[in-house]
């Protein structure tokens, strides 16, 4: 059976559909009045393209950039009210062994470690989420279910409803996986030591994150294979 659409098409995204086969590098994300990223148009770029001369617009400067880039610098940087609970009777040799195990958000955990370790890690292994719009919960044993973690986390309304959305339609865009992992690799390197290095995980999204491994670690020392 077939439903009726209840709305008239969405010509401005149609349009932008068919100026991103004919200029996908005009092709930006940006974030709607709802707070919702969506694609848009780089208006700059586009000129240039249908230009035969430079166009003048925004000083131009090598960088990679993303709707909520800032405020993912403010998530690395703002401190926890939190602390690490030892968990002695799940423990083995609680108080002679050299290891650490820790369970919870991984960007607490990061930045609960900044003063004990600063500077003293060797190696890091990272194995991040995929970018497919799906909630950015790891599927483990021990790991909640996405309800009660966004409820903990205060991303869930007294009603239910998500505060903080990234919803299948979402997988298309770079935005929100790139604000996730960011503040993540900045703490990460703060943990390093000089002769420290990162190892991540990834199939996906690996060419972005090849960028954001330049600006957080600097380009002679971030490499990809």
């Amino acid at each position: 059976m077939n439903k009726l659409k209840m709305h008239s098409p969405d010509l401005t995204q149609a349009n932008i559909d068919k100026l991103a086969e004919l200029f996908p590098g005009c092709i930006a994300e940006a974030r709607g009045a709802d707070g919702a990223v969506m694609r848009s148009i780089d208006f700059d770029q586009l000129r240039q393209e249908l230009s035969s001369g430079i166009v003048e617009g925004p000083q131009e400067r090598y960088q990679l950039n993303w709707p909520g880039k800032r405020e993912a610098l403010l998530t690395a940087n703002a401190p926890i009210a939190k602390t690490l609970r030892p968990c002695r009777e799940e423990s083995v040799d609680f108080d002679t062994t050299q290891n650490l195990f820790i369970e919870g958000d991984n960007l607490d955990a990061l930045k609960l470690l900044q003063e004990t370790y600063l500077n003293k890690v060797k190696m890091i292994y990272i194995d991040p989420p995929y970018n497919t719009g799906n909630d950015f919960i790891y599927e483990d044993d021990f790991a909640e279910d996405a309800e009660s973690y966004f409820k903990k986390s205060n991303q869930m309304d007294d009603a239910g409803q998500r505060m903080i959305a990234n919803a299948e339609t979402n997988g298309r865009f770079h935005s929100d996986w790139l604000s996730m992992i960011y503040p993540r690799l900045k703490l990460a390197r703060n943990l390093l030591r000089d002769d420290g290095c990162v190892h991540l995980q990834l199939m996906t999204m690996k060419f972005n994150l090849k960028k954001l491994c330049d600006e957080v670690f600097g380009e002679t020392t971030s490499c990809f294979r």
